[in-house]
């Protein structure tokens, strides 16, 4: 590990096209490293994802301090939310709600995962015993099938579990844009946390692998088209419905 990096230097801005800008957090190793994406729209703006917590994320992303903003977390594991108290307006889907708001390592994985192995080099401060992921009410509860509207674009709630009970992505029909949190993106698909579900990931991918996807944002790792998507569903649901690899069950809760 290199060292502390300076607040300032913490975030990294990548624009992409439709007015979506990925926000990341380059010092965390790619595996851990949440990708944080905004849209711009003409009545607010919507962040999906927040990020680690570590580092003050409106004081040091000037793209998240000019307009009104909806944070909405794609589920509660710790890399996802760590910022969302910061924000007036946040929203989650109802069963993990809970968890939003009060924040625990165990529910929200960072007694596994958040020490100084996520790193390449740490924020400036960071103390491992000391990390949590402040709570907060979310102002909004997210059910399948809800929009949420920008004024000028529209993203439909997905519920998606599989992960995480209340994972969710959205979907943006009119450009063909799924921003798909953890359920799926271009690396190990992760399905034996505490509250993950296989045979519900399969599910979850059957049914997304039908959608006329035309770019897919992940939840970690680089964003791809709609070729590499299907490849990526059919990978996971064929590896646990291949003969003599039956559908099993998540672990149980430690």
């Amino acid at each position: 590990m290199a060292g502390f990096i300076a607040h300032d230097r913490w975030y990294e801005t990548i624009p992409h096209a439709n007015g979506i800008t990925l926000i990341h957090e380059p010092w965390i190793k790619p595996f851990f490293r949440c990708n944080m994406w905004h849209v711009r729209g003409r009545d607010y703006d919507l962040l999906f994802d927040s990020g680690l917590g570590a580092v003050p994320l409106r004081r040091h992303v000037s793209l998240l301090a000019e307009r009104p903003v909806l944070c909405v977390a794609s589920h509660a594991h710790f890399d996802h939310i760590g910022c969302h108290h910061e924000f007036e307006y946040c929203a989650i889907h109802g069963a993990e709600a809970p968890i939003l708001q009060n924040p625990d390592g165990q529910h929200t994985l960072a007694a596994l995962y958040a020490n100084e192995d996520m790193f390449d080099a740490c924020p400036q401060g960071w103390n491992t015993q000391q990390y949590s992921v402040t709570g907060v009410t979310p102002t909004r509860l997210l059910k399948h099938g809800d929009v949420i509207d920008l004024g000028n674009r529209a993203f439909e709630v997905l519920h998606t579990p599989g992960h995480s009970p209340g994972g969710i992505a959205l979907w943006e029909r009119a450009t063909g844009t799924l921003l798909s949190g953890d359920v799926v993106y271009d690396g190990p698909l992760l399905d034996d946390t505490y509250h993950s579900c296989v045979p519900d990931y399969v599910s979850t991918l059957e049914q997304l692998e039908k959608m006329p996807v035309s770019i897919v944002h992940g939840g970690h790792f680089p964003s791809f088209g709609a070729v590499r998507f299907r490849q990526l569903c059919a990978e996971y649901i064929e590896g646990r419905r291949k003969a003599g690899c039956p559908v099993v069950t998540a672990r149980p809760a430690r």
